[in-house]
């Protein structure tokens, strides 16, 4: 469903402002409403980049509602009501962005949902966009003709979805991994249906709110042109009550699901939740995936099961860190009738490295090409406006980025083995199939 809705994803008083970081500059505080604010610098250009998070992921849907997180984002633009301005139609908002060549962007993810701007940074049209932000995030008038017309196009996107195999797969790899918890929980036709406007209208008062937004802000405007573009942006917005505590995530049971399809290969996903946000060993199973299956051609995953025995066109690994531990995936697809040989493949080519571990010889090729292509992780205002709304949406270090490439070199094979010894556990894997002629639900 989320494709279907653009991208995605405190003390009181004024905060003194946090250390800058050395190479990016990154400055941050903390609004008298709550709000936390980071910002870096860039006079290169004439755009302003912004973005505005809040704890408003999917894992805050409510039982049934799956969907909601989605279709409340996504109804920001549908239309804005109050405040301190005219009402506004979708189609004057549009307008509005058009006539001073912004850009807006909303979206939802598992933990966050919020917008994103681009716009020019001359006073004129950079206050135009801002005003058009600020008012949808405070004042959305949530019309029904305009939720109607979002659940049809999210019902549609589901139904689309339900006859694709690698759909399929990851919805039954996420139901396999969490369960009952709402990382696990995936918008349905019935969930979509059920959502009102109402429902819509109450998640956006209970998670759209000063206290808890995360803003981050780079572009061509000093430290005070920022503070007001950022109070600007929150100045409408109530505050929030506490949220409640979600449950935790419980360690993976193991375990197979196997799932008919007509599709001529089998779609297969392995893994387990592993790590969250903030956890130190990202760094020690960054290098280590690397080597085992996120280098691309270059990773055993690949030499073992495509170069040396043909049995797929590509196979990965990665670890995917969210506010509670998210999933450690391994992925591929091969011909129905290798399907066993390629999972008995894939899970040697595992127990090896999670065994024995990398050599010096993949370690230092590893390290030497994640710190070579790091700068293509931040070469332009988007990619650096994304890295810094995870920092401060996850309360990462402000010198996160800057330290990056050193604690990459620092790992060393001693890491990588108690890192993924500590967070891949084989008896905890679970393994989906789609594509088998006979389905097997939770086959052991």
């Amino acid at each position: 469903m989320k494709k279907y809705f653009g991208i995605l994803f405190v003390s009181l008083g004024f905060a003194a402002s946090a250390p800058a970081s050395a190479a990016l500059q990154i400055q941050s505080w903390t609004q008298p409403d709550g709000a936390r604010v980071l910002f870096v610098a860039n006079h290169a250009i004439p755009m302003l980049d912004v973005s505005v998070q809040f704890d408003a992921g999917q894992r805050r849907d409510p039982a049934g509602r799956a969907g909601l997180a989605e279709l409340t984002v996504a109804s920001l633009t549908r239309g804005v009501a109050g405040g301190d301005g005219p009402e506004l139609s979708e189609a004057q908002i549009l307008d509005g962005f058009a006539d001073v060549a912004a850009q807006e962007q909303a979206g939802a993810g598992q933990d966050r949902g919020g917008v994103k701007l681009r716009t020019l940074s001359s006073q004129a049209e950079r206050e135009a966009a801002l005003t058009l932000v600020a008012r949808m995030l405070a004042h959305p008038s949530f019309p029904q003709a305009g939720l109607e017309r979002d659940k049809a196009l999210a019902i549609s996107g589901i139904r689309e979805e339900l006859t694709k195999p690698e759909s399929i797969a990851e919805k039954a790899f996420m139901a396999a991994l969490y369960g009952r918890h709402p990382y696990a929980a995936d918008a349905s036709e019935a969930s979509v249906q059920a959502i009102t406007r109402e429902d819509v209208v109450a998640f956006h008062h209970a998670h759209y709110v000063a206290n808890r937004a995360v803003i981050a802000i780079i572009g061509d405007l000093t430290r005070a042109e920022a503070e007001q573009v950022a109070a600007g942006l929150t100045r409408e917005l109530p505050q929030g009550a506490a949220l409640p505590a979600l449950p935790p995530v419980e360690p993976a049971k193991g375990g197979q699901t196997r799932i008919a399809h007509p599709a001529s290969q089998s779609h297969i996903l392995i893994g387990a939740p592993a790590i969250q946000r903030g956890d130190m060993d990202f760094f020690p199973l960054t290098v280590g995936n690397y080597i085992l299956g996120g280098g691309g051609f270059v990773s055993r995953l690949t030499d073992e099961v495509r170069e040396k025995r043909g049995l797929t066109y590509s196979v990965y690994s990665a670890f995917s860190p969210l506010a509670q531990p998210g999933p450690f995936q391994i992925g591929l697809q091969t011909k129905k009738e290798q399907t066993a040989e390629a999972l008995q493949v894939t899970r040697a080519t595992l127990d090896k490295f999670l065994k024995d571990g990398p050599t010096a010889a993949e370690m230092k090729a590893a390290k030497d090409n994640l710190a070579g292509g790091f700068a293509l992780r931040i070469d332009s205002n988007g990619k650096l406006l994304e890295n810094m709304a995870v920092i401060g949406f996850y309360n990462l270090p402000l010198d996160y980025l800057d330290r990056w490439i050193a604690r990459i070199r620092e790992v060393s094979v001693a890491d990588v083995r108690a890192a993924f010894r500590k967070h891949v556990h084989p008896e905890q894997l679970s393994t989906v199939i789609v594509g088998e002629d006979e389905p097997v639900a939770a086959a052991k």
